[in-house]
């Protein structure tokens, strides 16, 4: 909205600054910072005077030791000074289209339904929260309405139907059918929806992850919406999608301010209100770039903690089946919490994943100059 402040350089010289990418993106990460250090402390004091914390152990995390036990009256729905803070600063310092549209409406979609699974969880004390298919259903229609959106518009009808891997300098498939691209942005959007919400177990973990993985996307973003820069890479030029940057940098800025209350020991959990909505928006942001398969090298740490429930899932079920009794891979899953029954500190699983995390992110960087 701000953006448009440019027009009036005749008048104030220092406004011809807005229209450039990159002071905007800055701009943007820091309102979204000061935004989360200014609601951050007055959210955190509402939550606990409404006593919005789980009040139990989770049966899964209860044998992990005593300091969980600490954990169960932090609050959660934290995720909502990411929201507010990303929202805000979205709209205040990138120009709208259809790109920033449909990233801010599924990030908003998916908020709704992880506030009222914490809600659930916290007020009437429902451990299950919402069932998973109407979570399902939600992630769906929200799908189904960012494509729709996406396929009507006249600037990006065309160019979301281009499928782009890594290594390669043309598309793949140049003009994916409806129904394909609808499957493909479905897996990715609820693949890491539920990819963040399982990363989301110790403290700063998955806002630590966050944010490396949205700086190589607002870097990526850049890129995309940039002739020179993207024929130079030899990756798929978009235009318009360079806006996304600045959404980019606005999560930066709101998960540092977030992850200043989460570090060790928590003073707010995330909860679903903010890991589902996460993971969506970054999902859906990494195909309009033309980089869905980047997302799954740099957000490896998420794709790791993903695989090993399923795996450990499958491999119980098969055992079960099999021997007559379920066998693990894991000694508890997702992968964090293994690390912490084989004696890691909290905190050490936490700065090495973020470590891993953080080479993930080179690697995916990487993929950019190798066509």
């Amino acid at each position: 909205m701000l953006s448009y402040l440019a027009d009036f350089e005749n008048y104030f010289g220092p406004l011809r600054l807005l229209r450039y990418l990159t002071v905007r993106t800055l701009l943007a990460a820091g309102t979204a910072l000061v935004i989360g250090f200014i609601i951050g402390p007055w959210l955190i004091r509402r939550f606990r005077e409404l006593k919005l914390g789980h009040g139990y152990i989770d049966d899964r995390t209860a044998s992990l030791g005593g300091s969980y036990f600490d954990k169960q009256h932090t609050p959660t729905m934290g995720g909502l000074i990411i929201f507010i803070a990303v929202f805000a600063s979205s709209v205040l310092w990138a120009a709208p289209n259809v790109w920033v549209f449909t990233s801010l409406f599924v990030y908003t979609a998916l908020t709704v339904p992880g506030w009222r699974d914490d809600y659930l969880k916290v007020v009437h004390k429902h451990r299950a929260g919402i069932s998973s298919w109407e979570k399902i259903a939600w992630q769906s229609l929200a799908t189904v309405a960012a494509l729709g959106v996406l396929l009507w518009h006249p600037a990006s009808a065309q160019k979301i139907r281009e499928l782009w891997v890594p290594f390669f300098k043309h598309a793949l498939i140049p003009s994916m059918p409806w129904w394909l691209l609808f499957v493909l942005i479905y897996l990715w959007v609820v693949g890491f929806s539920n990819a963040i919400n399982l990363t989301d177990g110790l403290d700063g973990l998955a806002v630590g992850c966050t944010i490396t993985v949205a700086l190589v996307f607002g870097i990526m973003a850049y890129a995309a919406g940039n002739a020179r820069i993207s024929e130079y890479l030899l990756i798929s030029y978009v235009s318009g999608t360079g806006e996304l940057t600045v959404i980019c940098g606005a999560l930066i800025g709101a998960c540092m301010a977030f992850l200043w209350y989460n570090s060790h020991p928590a003073e707010v959990f995330m909860g679903d209100t903010g890991s589902l909505a996460l993971g969506g928006l970054i999902g859906v942001m990494a195909f309009m770039v033309h980089q869905p398969v980047t997302l799954v090298i740099v957000g490896g740490v998420f794709v790791l903690e993903a695989v090993s429930v399923i795996l450990q899932v499958g491999w119980f079920k098969y055992t079960r089946c099999r021997f007559g009794e379920g066998r693990r891979l894991f000694r508890m899953a997702p992968l964090h919490h293994h690390f912490q029954k084989i004696g890691w500190p909290e905190s050490k699983v936490v700065l090495r994943f973020w470590l891993l995390s953080l080479g993930c992110a080179l690697a995916g960087l990487a993929t950019l100059k190798l066509r």
